[in-house]
């Protein structure tokens, strides 16, 4: 091909469609990340105004505002929005927009499955919602749909979960798919494997699981539909089938999938602490080691959620000694980020307060966790609120978190513009203690003995929903804050250098702030 020809090619390449086709035809990494990022923001408020209309009810004793059916429905769309509609996108977002920054590469590898990947979520979420307004309503059986829940006492409209649930899943493979092909094949020259910043580790690790995984999901969905509707019976004892069959299979997905939703935020804290400490992260290859081993170990931990169940007592303590061995990698991590820290030259920027509030809180419900490891005593605490203070205290100061503090640390790379410190503080420190005040009193809930999923509660307590509830609400509006500033930022702003943060370290800092369309399109030397 001559000179011409090339010239011709480049300049084809770097033109882009405008308007609406930009959006709808894209394959470039950072429209698509854009796309995910926006989507689960959606999602995010989406699944938060259910969990408004569950706190609401649940603000005095006795029934208020909603059915209990339609409790039921709240709980549960509210749980399956939040794990795949907003988490597991974001965090898809975050890996189109920086992985390819990251290592020195000009796109994503697959760039049109990446596009067909997020451009099916919207349809999987829009069939998801659409079942609240069939005859019936929608799903009611809580977001780990237990046989026989959902397969003999559910709403019709349980086929339009199992088909959501399966466009989510292809389009989580095929993310995964993506990110994997892009770290091994299109690396910087130089950027060997010890020398990938922890983000993109953290994130190939989370693509393996995910392959692992989600045909685990896709197959227990679709027993779920045929004992439903063809007269199977997978999970009906009265057709010698087992429901705690289903629960065997729905946690062998389920476990590493909480799994799948914290390690990148692992990655994103390992960026952000260094920066702002302005030192090397310490211990970086004992990070990855730890990360791959919470992988291995997330695949030998799942009937922790299964202890009251009636299996074998060597079943039980296999599982409460595996579930405590994970607490060993993790501590490590938490270990490591207090030792960047440690005599560091910090500084307190939002992205960097919204860091320490995740290695504070996620240990918290580290510990909570580590409390419902114990067989014994997790006969006591099964199903009640201390289980939904421990998994909130894990998913949202700490998935949640980690992501707020993701968007604040790069969104002067991605926009060109610096957000205001001031909008980023006010919306850090109401999220941070509405969280507390809205997560922290369900432990004393749970361990009262009031069990989750119920729109009524006896009187004992009133007081203490009031204050959760408040906090729900409180919570839920500070997120206001947090479009507020994105939107300020991507409007205007000062101008960002093309690295903001003078601890910062990575490729992604040597681009211009906003980042070209192509990143690289020569490949940077990684010395």
């Amino acid at each position: 091909m001559d000179a011409t020809h090339i010239g011709e090619h480049s300049t084809r390449h770097e033109e882009h469609p405008t308007g609406i086709k930009r959006w709808l035809f894209t394959t470039n990494h950072k429209d698509i990340g854009t796309l995910y990022l926006w989507f689960s923001f959606i999602m995010f408020l989406t699944g938060g105004a259910m969990a408004m209309v569950i706190r609401a009810e649940l603000f005095q004793p006795g029934l208020q505002l909603v059915e209990p059916n339609f409790f039921n429905q709240m709980t549960t769309v509210h749980g399956l929005i939040m794990v795949f509609g907003a988490v597991m996108p974001a965090f898809t977002g975050l890996a189109n927009w920086l992985i390819p920054m990251m290592i020195g590469a000009p796109d994503m590898a697959l760039p049109r499955m990446n596009n067909w990947s997020f451009w099916i979520l919207p349809f999987a979420f829009a069939i998801l919602l659409s079942s609240l307004f069939m005859e019936g309503g929608g799903p009611n059986f809580g977001w780990t749909f237990y046989a026989p829940l959902s397969t003999a006492y559910s709403p019709d409209s349980t086929a339009l979960f199992v088909f959501s649930v399966h466009i989510m899943g292809i389009s989580s493979i095929m993310g995964a798919i993506n990110v994997i092909v892009t770290i091994v094949n299109m690396r910087a020259p130089g950027m060997s494997w010890m020398k990938l910043p922890l983000f993109v580790w953290t994130w190939l690790i989370t693509a393996f699981l995910l392959i692992a995984v989600m045909p685990v999901l896709a197959g227990t969905v679709t027993m779920v539909l045929t004992d439903k509707f063809f007269g199977t019976s997978f999970f009906d004892a009265a057709g010698g089938g087992d429901p705690v069959m289903f629960q065997h299979i729905f946690w062998f997905f389920g476990h590493p999938e909480v799994y799948i939703m914290i390690l990148p935020s692992f990655g994103i804290i390992s960026a952000i602490v260094p920066a702002f400490s302005r030192k090397k992260l310490f211990g970086y290859s004992s990070m990855v080691y730890a990360t791959a081993s919470i992988a291995i170990l997330s695949f030998l931990v799942w009937a922790h959620h299964m202890f009251t169940t009636g299996m074998p007592v060597f079943a039980e303590l296999f599982f409460m000694y595996c579930t405590m061995l994970i607490a060993v990698p993790t501590g490590v991590k938490v270990f490591n980020w207090v030792a960047t820290l440690w005599r560091g030259s910090l500084t307190f920027e939002t992205p960097m307060l919204f860091a320490l509030a995740f290695i504070i809180l996620f240990t918290i419900g580290g510990f909570s966790g580590l409390m419902l490891a114990i067989t014994p005593v997790d006969f006591q605490y099964h199903d009640t609120y201390f289980v939904v203070a421990h998994f909130h205290y894990v998913l949202v100061s700490g998935a949640i978190f980690s992501i707020m503090a993701a968007a604040y640390y790069w969104l002067p790379k991605w926009t060109g513009h610096m957000y205001s410190e001031k909008l980023g503080k006010l919306h850090f420190w109401c999220s941070v203690i509405s969280v507390n005040v809205l997560f922290f009193p369900m432990h004393f809930l749970g361990l009262a003995g009031m069990p989750r999923r119920i729109p009524d509660y006896s009187i004992q307590f009133a007081d203490v929903n009031q204050i959760v509830s408040i906090g729900g609400f409180t919570f839920g509006l500070s997120q206001l804050i947090f479009l507020v500033v994105v939107i300020k930022c991507i409007r205007g702003g000062e101008p960002a250098p093309s690295k903001p943060w003078d601890g910062a370290e990575g490729l992604e800092w040597t681009l211009p702030s906003p980042a070209p369309y192509h990143s690289f399109s020569t490949p940077p030397e990684v010395k």
